[in-house]
């Protein structure tokens, strides 16, 4: 790759000033461009930049007129070495679009895409939750993924809104993905392409154009008569009964599934619980025991489980699933997902769709039917997010009129 300046004489003016051209040479191929606002008289011209002039003569800005070819000559360098480090094939339209691109620098040359974002979640690692940084990583995965799909290399400087179209094609009609995943999908994109910005490792900014969909969907939880039938419930299997008081617990207490992994005796109180929240980096989050609460922690006092029994997540979604088939938990629940406009409609038994999430919601929601009042729930679940809390809300609401429509407008 070559770059040379010359003088474009059949552009001459009437004051005898000549615009100056870059020829770039690359391989045999040529790429011309003009350079804006740099003029000079023929006389100036050595060397390919402009000499100074004579002391009884008018300034020529040979100064600052050099440094825009210094700057020139130096960005075309630094376009085709960003070309070769990404395999981008030559092509006069893409240097001629990054050299009009003012925003095209050094942080040009930081570590690509994929370095950058094991970097981000490395980052991370020190101050996300494990279950945050196990997402980050399964975004890093589906770009991965969309890359290879593709044939086109993922860089800092194409994430634009074709690229957006061309993945929520992707992401919509080969991997049949759910809008409320897809906008999962999108924020974390986001999320990494504001921390690279920041370190310098881009200047593009088209990533915030981008929309992050999101659909309501229903909130699964235990009624009260199917929580105590499921608390009640005599197992044959020691593996069910436990994580049926795992599950229990959480639906007791409200605590996220991390959070009661996590729980040791030096936590447990005579009528309440103290303890770290993971999530949000709570320090001694003080959380009142009720009665169902203390008698499934007083059945693993002084046992190997002590304070209560220790099952991984993947086998914990089976195995709950498990337990409230066999409990009879079957109400058919209607759930409504969208896969970009298409709805999808399924009819399932409730025991399905119970997951180590759906105890908190349990709690938040029978915690409302009962009375308790919202602030007092949000104090112990640590529920910041208004909109979602909301629909608990609502849902209590709902019940509430049910059983008035059931009881006293029944009566004639």
């Amino acid at each position: 790759m070559q770059v040379t300046f010359t003088l474009r004489k059949d552009k001459i003016n009437k004051d005898g000033l000549i615009p100056i051209r870059m020829l770039i040479s690359v391989d045999g191929d040529r790429i011309r461009n003009n350079v804006s606002n740099v003029k000079t008289k023929l006389k100036y011209w050595k060397n390919q930049r402009i000499k100074p002039n004579l002391k009884n003569e008018e300034y020529n800005y040979h100064v600052e007129f050099n440094k825009v070819l210094d700057d020139l000559e130096n960005k075309v360098k630094l376009i085709f070495r960003f070309m070769i480090l990404n395999d981008i094939p030559l092509s006069k339209g893409y240097v001629l679009d990054k050299l009009n691109n003012k925003n095209f620098g050094s942080n040009n040359l930081a570590p690509q895409f994929f370095d950058s974002f094991d970097e981000f979640i490395e980052t991370n690692k020190a101050t996300k939750a494990l279950g945050t940084t196990k997402k980050y990583t399964s975004t890093l995965n589906f770009y991965k993924d969309f890359e290879n799909y593709s044939n086109n290399k993922i860089r800092f400087d194409n994430i634009d809104i074709n690229f957006y179209e061309r993945f929520r094609d992707y992401a919509f009609k080969e991997r049949k993905t759910l809008n409320n995943y897809f906008g999962k999908l999108i924020d974390g994109l986001k999320t990494f392409m504001n921390w690279s910005f920041e370190r310098g490792y881009h200047k593009n900014l088209e990533f915030k154009k981008f929309k992050s969909l999101q659909n309501t969907i229903e909130v699964i939880y235990l009624t009260m008569d199917e929580l105590m039938t499921l608390y009640e419930f005599t197992f044959d299997s020691k593996r069910l009964e436990h994580v049926r008081d795992f599950y229990c617990f959480g639906c007791f207490t409200g605590l996220r599934f991390s959070d009661i992994k996590q729980l040791k005796s030096s936590n447990v109180y005579n009528d309440h619980l103290l303890l770290n929240i993971q999530k949000t980096k709570t320090i001694d989050h003080k959380i009142p025991l009720n009665d169902f609460a203390k008698t499934i922690l007083e059945k693993y006092r002084d046992t190997l489980y002590d304070p209560l029994p220790k099952i991984s997540g993947q086998k914990f979604n089976q195995y709950i699933k498990e337990c409230c088939k066999e409990a009879e938990i079957n109400t058919p629940i209607n759930t409504t997902r969208y896969i970009g406009n298409k709805r999808v409609d399924k009819v399932q038994p409730k025991h399905k769709l119970i997951t180590s999430h759906t105890a908190r919601k349990t709690f938040v929601t029978n915690s409302l039917i009962l009375g308790m009042k919202e602030m007092v729930i949000k104090n112990i679940t640590g529920h910041k997010d208004e909109a979602s809390f909301k629909r608990y809300v609502e849902i209590a609401e709902d019940f509430k009129k049910t059983e008035m429509d059931n009881t006293w407008n029944k009566i004639k």
